[in-house]
């Protein structure tokens, strides 16, 4: 599609939005509390297309963002708040603030500059943000928080000067882990636990690795070879419930070493 056949289409779902508001019961009872336990869930959907590389379902989920997307900005609408132009204004406006190595005549000649004036833009925003930190939502996973929280930091220049000298963190935080564990006190492993995962995420983050993927790689990888464990056991007449962890073990190392798994 050119431009004018995507302005078009989009005009398109506007009008259908404006016709269900009013015609479709179901429709006409959402709000904004209601939707957004949907909106997290078509979110969840559209990482799953992403990471299986469906682009065909990766099309329509985001046709299912979009959906929500026009949706909220209806009843914004309707609330007398905003509406579907403003929306995208606003967006307008905010990316040609935060691009001035587009738009305007900084310097910025590569993708970690960018990052860094990005943050440094953000904090100087009309209603924005009192701290770099306050940015990260409250709401987010733990795992992705922390990574989002570090990413933020190293923005700032709050960084390792060398990227190595994270295992050195990750070996301290793991000694007082295990210093915590041998003396039996729960509360204070935890704390050091979540510290030693910090430290991971850092280490993960430091290496370009983001440790969402790579935890999720894990278990995808995980449930396939224990579904292949389970399948196969299931085939010997027998049950994992009556297997030794050796019998199990012998089967998870076949499963390794089959393609896919």
């Amino acid at each position: 599609m050119d431009k004018k056949q995507v302005l078009d289409s989009f005009g398109k779902l506007l009008d259908i939005m404006d016709r269900l508001r009013v015609e479709c019961p179901w429709d006409r009872e959402q709000t904004l509390e209601s939707l957004r336990t949907l909106t997290i869930e078509e979110t969840y959907e559209l990482n799953e297309a992403i990471l299986k590389g469906d682009m065909e379902g990766l099309s329509k989920e985001l046709g299912d963002i979009l959906l929500h997307i026009v949706f909220y900005a209806k009843i914004g609408q309707e609330k007398g708040a905003f509406d579907m132009g403003v929306v995208i204004d606003n967006l307008c406006d905010k990316l040609i603030f935060r691009h001035p190595h587009v738009f305007g005549n900084v310097k910025a000649d590569s993708a970690g500059k960018v990052i860094q004036n990005w943050e440094h833009l953000k904090t100087k925003e009309k209603n924005g943000n009192k701290s770099v930190l306050s940015g990260v939502p409250e709401g987010l996973p733990a795992l992705i928080k922390s990574f989002r929280i570090q990413d933020k930091a190293r923005a700032m220049g709050f960084d390792w000067q060398q990227r190595e000298q994270v295992w050195d963190k990750v070996a301290e935080e793991a000694n007082e882990f295990r210093a915590e564990w041998e003396k039996g006190d729960q509360d204070r492993m935890e704390a050091e636990f979540g510290d030693l995962l910090f430290a991971l995420v850092n280490a993960a983050r430091l290496y370009g690795i983001n440790p969402e993927n790579a935890l999720e790689r894990t278990n995808r990888t995980f449930i396939s070879r224990f579904n292949y464990l389970e399948e196969k056991t299931i085939k010997q007449g027998r049950s994992l419930a009556d297997m030794s962890l050796q019998q199990m073990d012998q089967i998870w190392e076949e499963a390794k070493h089959k393609p896919g798994k």
